[in-house]
């Protein structure tokens, strides 16, 4: 197997409408780069189209849709790299998107993972939702961004062009170090789409790497290729995971107190959802509990492994040290400079 300094790997799931429209532009701003299109099962011909159209493109196929967490894990076996870039196939690069993220890699080892400023390919002025500027959480374990906060979306006006370090890069375009990937034993497969990425990030920041956005490369993301913000799907899994999360990764202090407040916010989401008329939502976050219930012996393993690694330090860089629902629903906080600890 060669090894190569970067891959980027493009996970497909039926997405040819997407590979044709983007995956030209990848190619032609990625010279130094391995590209990989790694397929979960279509049936939509993507893969006759990629060998047809980029004979130059190694297709890794799965024997099934594992999801995004399964998928990426099945395929960077198969990948012999430094560095993965997980790229959507929903997303169009730049030029030199690629080189200021390495570069900053190479030169800091104790980086793990990096994005670069994610933007809204319909709307180029503003940031996209899912990843902005850079992932940040609060200590209850509700995701962020810099330039998004639920669902206000700021504009780039260049206030996120400095590079920082941020608590959760976005899986829709996640720079990683391989080396650094496997030693946490890549993504958690029972995931299978949807926080994958905050889960990975916390665990590399547990054993002391650091995650950073890197604003000097930018890519347009579409953003709701696989599942749409109104599927109940997404809901049963963003409120599943993020439980998950939050009981694997978060320091042990107050632990069960903040499940338990969590427990409680998404009841109330689940009301919320019943009164604007969206049942199969309420539903979803009900499915999403039991099955975290179901799944908690399996999850408290998974937090006992990490605690078993030598360098664990339980990082807190990141972490917004009160209730964001709080302070955007009630006390009226929407944008990222509203909340003064960042």
């Amino acid at each position: 197997m060669t090894e190569h300094k970067v891959a980027v790997v493009i996970l497909n799931f039926n997405g040819i409408h997407f590979l044709k429209q983007f995956l030209h532009i990848t190619v032609k701003h990625s010279a130094n780069a391995k590209i990989i299109v790694a397929d979960n099962a279509s049936t939509d011909n993507s893969v006759i189209f990629v060998k047809e159209n980029y004979p130059n493109i190694e297709i890794i196929t799965n024997s099934k849709n594992n999801g995004y967490a399964g998928g990426y894990n099945h395929a960077l076996k198969k990948v012999n790299a430094s560095y993965y870039v997980l790229l959507n196939s929903d997303i169009e690069v730049t030029e030199h998107w690629l080189e200021p993220i390495i570069k900053a890699m190479d030169e800091d080892k104790s980086i793990a993972a990096c994005q670069p400023k994610l933007l809204d390919y319909k709307n180029k002025a503003f940031f996209e939702y899912a990843g902005a500027a850079g992932g940040f959480i609060d200590k209850y374990g509700y995701p962020f961004c810099r330039g998004r906060v639920f669902n206000t979306i700021e504009k780039d006006e260049g206030q996120f062009d400095t590079s920082t370090e941020i608590f959760w890069a976005s899986g829709a375009c996640l720079f990683v170090r391989a080396s650094a990937f496997w030693e946490v034993n890549g993504f958690d497969e029972w995931y299978f789409a949807h926080m994958e990425e905050i889960d990975l990030c916390w665990r590399l920041k547990n054993i002391g790497y650091k995650i950073m956005n890197i604003s000097a490369s930018k890519v347009y993301h579409i953003g709701g290729g696989t599942l749409s913000k109104y599927s109940s799907q997404k809901t049963f899994l963003n409120f599943r995971n993020n439980l998950s999360t939050l009981t694997k990764n978060a320091e042990g202090t107050a632990l069960l107190l903040k499940i338990i407040y969590r427990l409680f916010l998404d009841g109330v989401a689940g009301i919320k959802f019943l009164v604007e008329g969206q049942p199969k939502h309420t539903f979803a976050v009900l499915k999403a509990h039991f099955a975290y219930y179901v799944k908690l012996g399996y999850i408290l393993k998974e937090r006992k492994k990490m605690k078993l690694k030598n360098n664990f330090c339980n990082a807190t860089t990141g972490i917004y040290n009160s209730n964001i629902v709080f302070d955007y629903f009630l006390k009226k906080k929407k944008t990222f400079k509203k909340f003064k600890q960042f």
